[in-house]
């Protein structure tokens, strides 16, 4: 059973960046995709972006031009690094994987951007 961690949520001005991390405590190389959703508060769980073992990305609209997903096989972690963030940005960002029809997600990294 592979655990998902996501780390470097916190409190950022409006404009500024952050760089999500969800550290595998196992093997990453066979999940595909591993993703990015987030939940603000009273609203659904939403993509934010997905990335697929050969590399391939797609992003929700709301974020596409300014965060970047990546993944990184030998160290078993999966990033998002957001840019220009803004307040609707707010929420608990969790991470996911899936593999043989099943997914993992970790407990979520809250996100606050707010001047």
């Amino acid at each position: 059973q592979v655990q998902l961690v996501e780390s470097g949520g916190g409190l950022v001005q409006p404009g500024g960046s952050l760089r999500l991390s969800c550290a595998a405590s196992g093997s990453i190389f066979s999940f595909s995709p591993m993703g990015w959703y987030r939940q603000a508060p009273g609203k659904e769980r939403e993509l934010v972006a997905r990335i697929w073992r050969g590399g391939t990305t797609t992003y929700g609209d709301s974020v596409k031009g300014r965060f970047t997903i990546s993944r990184d096989n030998v160290l078993n972690t999966l990033y998002l690094q957001m840019n220009g963030l803004k307040p609707e940005d707010t929420a608990v960002y969790y991470c996911n994987g899936f593999i043989v029809a099943k997914d993992f997600w970790g407990r979520g990294t809250l996100v606050t951007v707010s001047s």
